[in-house]
């Protein structure tokens, strides 16, 4: 799984603060990285120079393998807030996702079971 985090001008933190939000982001999405190609993270200044509760964002994109991406994103008042916010949002989505796809509904078959 390659992570990517870009930053605008306005974040501070420069080079450590992605190399941060890249552990954080791997950290925290480790466990879909068999199934996962690629996560991008755009990390926003919303309102410049202004501040507020939610200043910062953070989109978030997963490139699963042999489907479409999914995205999340998470709005905060300092960067880390928002990157780790997305990441897990993603991680709730991803268990969804792939959830679904091993498991159906109501559980296991009963063809399995064994009779008494």
């Amino acid at each position: 799984m390659q992570i990517q985090v870009f930053a605008d001008k306005h974040i501070g933190g420069g080079a450590a603060l992605i190399e941060q939000a890249r552990d954080a982001i791997e950290s925290i999405l480790d466990r879909f990285a068999d199934q996962l190609t690629r996560v991008e993270a755009h990390i926003t200044d919303v309102n410049g120079h202004k501040g507020g509760s939610e200043d910062k964002k953070c989109n978030l994109e997963a490139r699963i393998k042999g489907q479409p991406p999914v995205a999340t994103n998470h709005k905060a008042p300092t960067a880390e807030e928002a990157y780790l916010g997305a990441a897990e949002s993603m991680a709730h989505l991803l268990d969804s996702r792939f959830g679904r796809l091993h498991h159906t509904k109501g559980g296991e078959s009963i063809r399995y079971l064994h009779a008494d």
